[in-house]
């Protein structure tokens, strides 16, 4: 019975090997989504500026009376938004991060984005595999996914067997 467990176990961890991680930010961190202090009003770009943010990542922002809204660049210069492309205001919000690019997030009370209550987040573009110089973009491209789910699958492959010799030798 406990051969069974030992393989499941190991067949769980090597299928979640080849998984792609997403990363649960807390914005501002023990301070929250809450009015910065006169001296730092750039606060939160500060703090964004410490990170790498990916796609899948998530913002959880926490605050009380207040709300969070993502705005584009020049609602996020002037602190001004009669449109924004989120809002929440429950006091408890997760934003999902789905695209690369700049995202632009303040809050919508007003006067708090004058005081420093805003923030820029960069998300990075995924990465890609190396290209080889002499080929074209897209076989490189193909090619080198192929090469990515060959290995991943021999990777999953040999963990697999290694599992298994080790259930029946021992």
């Amino acid at each position: 019975m406990s051969s069974k467990i030992y393989i499941m176990f190991n067949l769980f961890f090597a299928l979640h090997l080849v998984a792609v991680h997403c990363f649960e930010f807390h914005v501002g961190g023990d301070a929250g989504w809450a009015i910065p202090s006169s001296k730092n009003d750039q606060l939160y770009n500060d703090w964004a500026s410490k990170d790498r943010f990916k796609i899948n990542d998530t913002l959880r922002f926490e605050y009380t009376k207040d709300s969070v809204l993502e705005v584009t660049q020049e609602e996020y210069e002037k602190c001004r938004s009669t449109h924004p492309m989120f809002f929440s205001n429950n006091g408890n919000t997760v934003y999902t991060l789905n695209r690369p690019g700049l995202y632009y997030f303040m809050s919508g009370v007003s006067g708090h984005c004058q005081r420093g209550l805003k923030m820029i987040i960069k998300v990075l573009e995924p990465q890609s595999p190396p290209q080889m110089a002499n080929q074209t973009s897209n076989s490189s491209n193909a090619s080198a996914a192929f090469e990515f789910a060959a290995a991943t699958s021999t990777l999953t492959i040999l963990m697999l067997i290694m599992s298994l010799s080790w259930a029946i030798f021992m």
